[in-house]
């Protein structure tokens, strides 16, 4: 069995070995979990640029399709189940903490197919709040489930109260940009 070892810490410089079994353990700069790229320094630049490149080798397959003459309909389609599909694959996880450089290379993306297609298509920043607010929605809507917690509702009963963010890592991630987006949607 291959074992691969991310280790995040801020103060420690040395490498330290880790054993199983006698065995040691590779260290690695990043790994994919469940199609997502995690680095060690916990940025999302290594992820955001190998859905760029998977993104770019299917927009081969828009222009073949444009070069057709098919319909804009038709390739729009195509663009969402091939190209956003890509695109937006965990993007709760980890488009509130990506960089703006890599935010613009992912718009870049959205912005050839859209050129491609002849047709308008949604910018990735507004696919990231719409699927917040689902994924929210979802999770408010199911008391059972484990990240229900940080869910609650004021006095009032419309609005949710905001989290207690020290970090900007944290502000920008999922919870507190859920509860931001259905405080303003209210």
């Amino acid at each position: 069995p291959r074992t691969t070892q991310l280790k995040r810490d801020r103060q420690s410089v040395q490498t330290y070995i880790t054993h199983i079994k006698g065995t040691a353990v590779e260290r690695v700069s990043s790994f994919k979990f469940l199609g997502v790229h995690i680095s060690e320094d916990l940025t999302w630049t290594t992820n955001c640029s190998k859905l760029v490149k998977k993104a770019h080798q299917r927009l081969f397959f828009l222009r073949t399709l444009r070069k057709n003459h098919l319909s804009a309909d038709i390739l729009v389609n195509f663009y969402r189940c091939t190209i956003e599909s890509i695109l937006t694959n965990c993007i709760t996880v980890w488009y509130g903490n990506c960089s703006a450089s890599d935010r613009k290379a992912l718009q870049r993306v959205v912005k050839t197919a859209q050129r491609i297609a002849g047709a308008p298509l949604p910018a990735i920043k507004d696919i990231y709040r719409k699927r917040c607010l689902k994924r929210a929605g979802k999770i408010i809507k199911d008391p059972s489930h484990p990240s229900h917690g940080p869910f609650t509702l004021l006095p009032s009963g419309r609005r949710y109260r905001s989290l207690r963010t020290k970090t900007t890592r944290y502000r920008n991630s999922f919870f507190p940009t859920a509860v931001r987006l259905l405080n303003s949607a209210s």
